[in-house]
């Protein structure tokens, strides 16, 4: 599904909302202007013999091919490399230099709060949105962001110079056509100038050593969702899209911080399968097998996602909302949301 993100055609009328100053001397919104970064890129051919009558395989070749790909697929699960990837991504993801600390905005941050960083990422959401970006660029974004503030104390005027810096070296690593920095200080209103975003970016990739690569809740999800889909899953797109939005939401969450990557994928997976069938028990064996976790262990970061589904939380996760009501997205953030989760399912 990530493979299509990039190619989902823009909502002109959607409204954009700019990120929302948190300068207390100034207050006022910078509205991002639209425009169209990644130009499309034609192949012409010309009269190059690529040496082929015919440019469509014959339909035995192609049933042929299906089928190996799909015995080699089966292989590779009988092999189990699915488990030892997510075993490897789940050893990476408990490293210390790899995770925030979940209370830096007490211990290291003088001058941004809560309510600033929920403000900042919502309107990345936008900023990915905007740019058809992938939402694995919106994870790595945000994971930057919180190890950056972690260890580095910052004014609240370069936090949004921090955000499009971390999205910058984000997409780098993620994109195949990547945003320039003239087009992140342009959807800042030119804020920040080319110096300043390069300084940032240098001043984190130091700090991150240069390995850019991190397991996220994107990469755990994509696991989780193929095992939670070997029970065909009813309206599987649909079931999907509901697993993203949710994950997407604990992104704004500054006490999603507490939670492994991993545990907030796989409570994702448990509340879309609550959501979609309330009467069925969420968490089958296969998942608890293949992921490691059991119901129960899952209990306090499923409860949390809830309230932030059914917006307990108040949270300002405009964008998410948005992003997740449109058709594209089947308007899972529509969803009728059972108020309660029976604690018998823990």
């Amino acid at each position: 599904m990530g493979n299509d993100e990039n190619c989902v055609p823009a909502n002109g009328s959607s409204k954009k909302r700019a990120f929302a100053s948190v300068n207390a001397v100034n207050s006022q919104m910078m509205s991002p202007k639209k425009r169209a970064v990644l130009s499309e890129v034609s192949v012409n051919t010309g009269n190059i013999d690529l040496g082929f009558d015919d440019f469509c395989t014959p339909e035995p070749i192609v049933k042929t091919v299906k089928k190996t790909v799909d015995k080699e697929d089966g292989e590779l699960k009988k092999c189990g490399y699915s488990s030892l990837i997510y075993q490897y991504l789940h050893s990476l993801e408990v490293e210390e230099k790899r995770r925030p600390l979940s209370n830096y905005m007490e211990k290291v941050q003088k001058d941004i709060t809560v309510g600033m960083r929920e403000i900042l990422v919502d309107w990345l959401v936008e900023v990915a949105e905007e740019y058809k970006l992938v939402s694995d660029t919106l994870y790595l974004t945000v994971s930057y962001i919180d190890r950056f503030l972690s260890t580095h104390v910052l004014s609240r005027n370069k936090l949004q110079l921090l955000g499009v810096s971390c999205m910058l070296i984000a997409s780098k690593h993620e994109e195949i056509a990547p945003p320039h920095i003239e087009d992140f200080c342009y959807i800042t209103d030119n804020t920040y100038g080319k110096e300043e975003v390069v300084e940032m970016e240098k001043e984190i990739l130091k700090f991150l050593n240069f390995e850019v690569s991190n397991p996220t809740a994107k990469a755990f999800l994509r696991s989780f969702t193929r095992t939670a889909q070997e029970n065909s899953t009813p309206s599987t797109l649909k079931f999907e899209f509901l697993a993203c939005y949710l994950a997407e939401l604990s992104l704004l969450d500054y006490g999603f911080l507490r939670f492994n990557p991993s545990m907030v994928a796989a409570s994702a997976i448990f509340l879309s399968n609550f959501t979609l069938q309330p009467e069925k028990h969420p968490w089958s064996s296969a998942l608890q097998l293949y992921s490691g976790y059991k119901a129960s262990e899952l209990k306090y970061c499923v409860l949390a996602l809830h309230d932030l589904q059914l917006c307990k939380k108040g949270n300002s996760s405009i964008a998410v909302r948005e992003k997740y009501m449109q058709h594209k997205f089947k308007y899972v953030a529509k969803l009728n949301v059972p108020s309660a989760i029976p604690q018998s399912y823990f």
